[in-house]
C-alpha cells in the first residue's frame, strides 16, 4: 500500500502542471513579441492568464487589449527553450536581469518559428504552433493586494476567446467542433520541467461521457454578439464538406 505519509513544504513556485502558451502581442512599432509562459487556464471560452507586470508582453496586452494564445506540441521545447530566457523590453528589468535574461527584438527569428495572420485580432499566430486563440482582454486583475509590498507585482489577465485555430489532423472524425485528445500532445510544464502526456488514456474519464456540446452555453452570451460566436457553425459546414 502507498505512504500516506504527508509533510509540510513550502515550494517557491506551484507550478504542477499546466499546458505551455507561447504569447504572441505587438509592439508600439507594429513588431510581434512572443512569450512563453504556462500560468493560464481556461472555462468555457474564457481564459485567466497570470503575467509578472514588468515585462513587454503584460505592456502590450494591456495598451491593445489583445493578443493570440499559441499552444505548442510536446515536440516543440527546443522552440520555447530559444525564448525562455529573452525579453522584448530594453533595458533588461532588474529581476530579469538577474536571471540572466537578454533582450531580443526579433523573437522569430531568434525562435525559428513563423507568423501567420490573425482573423480578429492584429497579433499574429504562430505556424508552427497546433492550436492557436485569438484573444480580447475582458478585465484586468491585480494580485496580492494582500500585501502591501507586493500588490501590482503580477496580474491575472483575462481574456476572451474570439476565434480557435488547429490542425486539421487534431480535429475529431465525425466531430466537427471537437479536439481529437488522442491526438493532441501539449507541451506541459511542471516545476520548470517539461513534460508531455503519455501515449493513450490513463483510465476512461467518467467525464467523458458527457457531451461537449453541453458546455457551449458557457462560451456564449445570448444578448452580445462576439467575433467568432457563430464558428461552431463554420466549423460545421467544412467538416460536411
Amino acid at each position: 500500500m502507498p505512504s500516506t505519509e504527508h509533510v509540510v513544504i513550502s515550494p517557491a513556485i506551484l507550478y504542477w502542471g499546466t499546458p505551455v502558451v507561447l504569447v504572441t502581442s505587438s509592439n508600439e512599432d507594429g513588431t510581434s513579441n512572443i512569450m512563453p509562459m504556462s500560468s493560464a487556464w481556461w472555462l468555457g471560452h474564457g481564459c485567466m492568464l497570470g503575467f509578472g507586470a514588468e515585462n513587454k508582453t503584460t505592456e502590450n496586452i494591456l495598451r491593445t487589449k489583445e493578443c493570440v494564445l499559441n499552444l505548442p506540441s510536446d515536440s516543440m521545447a527546443g522552440y520555447v527553450n530559444k525564448l525562455a530566457d529573452t525579453t522584448g523590453l530594453n533595458p533588461v528589468s532588474e529581476s530579469k536581469a538577474s536571471r540572466n535574461y537578454t533582450f531580443v527584438k526579433d523573437k522569430w527569428t531568434r525562435a525559428g518559428l513563423h507568423p501567420q495572420p490573425s482573423d480578429f485580432v492584429t497579433p499574429q499566430r504562430i505556424a508552427e504552433c497546433p492550436v492557436q486563440m485569438e484573444c480580447q482582454v475582458v478585465h484586468v486583475h491585480e494580485l496580492m493586494k494582500d500585501l502591501p509590498d507586493r500588490a501590482g507585482l503580477a496580474l491575472a489577465i483575462e481574456v476572451r476567446v474570439l476565434r480557435i485555430h488547429i490542425l486539421k489532423d487534431l480535429r475529431m472524425e465525425g466531430h466537427p467542433n471537437r479536439v481529437d485528445p488522442d491526438k493532441w500532445r501539449p507541451l506541459i510544464m511542471s516545476f520548470q520541467e517539461f513534460y508531455g502526456l503519455q501515449d493513450g488514456k490513463v483510465t476512461a474519464s467518467v467525464l467523458g461521457r458527457v457531451d461537449e456540446e453541453q458546455y457551449r452555453a458557457f462560451t456564449r452570451s445570448d444578448v452580445k454578439k462576439l467575433p467568432g460566436d457563430d464558428d461552431d457553425q463554420i466549423a460545421l459546414v467544412d467538416g460536411n464538406a
